[in-house]
């Protein structure tokens, strides 16, 4: 989003957007899970973003996972400041700011769901991918079994001619 001369919000439009706006997006929202901020980043309306992770599943995925990460880090670093107490900062302007760990406790309990539910579909997916490798070498192992019986079969007959001709 953008301010114009009369200060009025406006969003950008995606033909402004980079090629690899979705890789600038998807980091900045694992960095601040902010999906304003990281579509202010990549160049990109809130609307189109969200329109798109309606739509294509891999970037909804990759979506899911940048906020999964991010709270982790906002997790990490609430963690940090209370053994830290460390609750003020300065930020990139030079002013002392204070942390807000009340916001901080209800966002995490806020989205502690959504981020349980895609860790356990990455676990899920993850178990699925090592299970179907797993099959696949037995698979392998079988052919590798059967081809070796054929051989073996093949050779007792050519012993058994060799035999009776002799």
């Amino acid at each position: 989003m953008t301010n114009d001369a009369k200060g009025a919000t406006r969003s950008r439009r995606k033909t402004g957007a980079p090629k690899n706006w979705r890789d600038i997006f998807i980091a900045k929202l694992g960095e601040t899970s902010n999906v304003s901020a990281a579509a202010q980043a990549a160049n990109i309306s809130v609307s189109q973003v969200y329109k798109i992770r309606r739509n294509d599943p891999t970037f909804a995925r990759r979506w899911f996972g940048a906020l999964t990460e991010g709270y982790d880090n906002l997790e990490m670093e609430l963690l940090h400041r209370l053994r830290s107490g460390q609750t003020e900062y300065v930020d990139e302007d030079g002013n002392k700011r204070k942390f807000d760990l009340g916001t901080a406790f209800r966002c995490l309990l806020a989205h502690r769901e959504t981020v349980a539910r895609e860790k356990g579909r990455r676990t899920l997916a993850q178990e699925a991918a090592t299970i179907a490798s797993v099959n696949a070498k037995i698979d392998a192992m079988r052919a590798r079994e059967a081809e070796a019986k054929r051989l073996m079969a093949g050779l007792r007959r050519n012993k058994t001619d060799t035999e009776s001709d002799g």
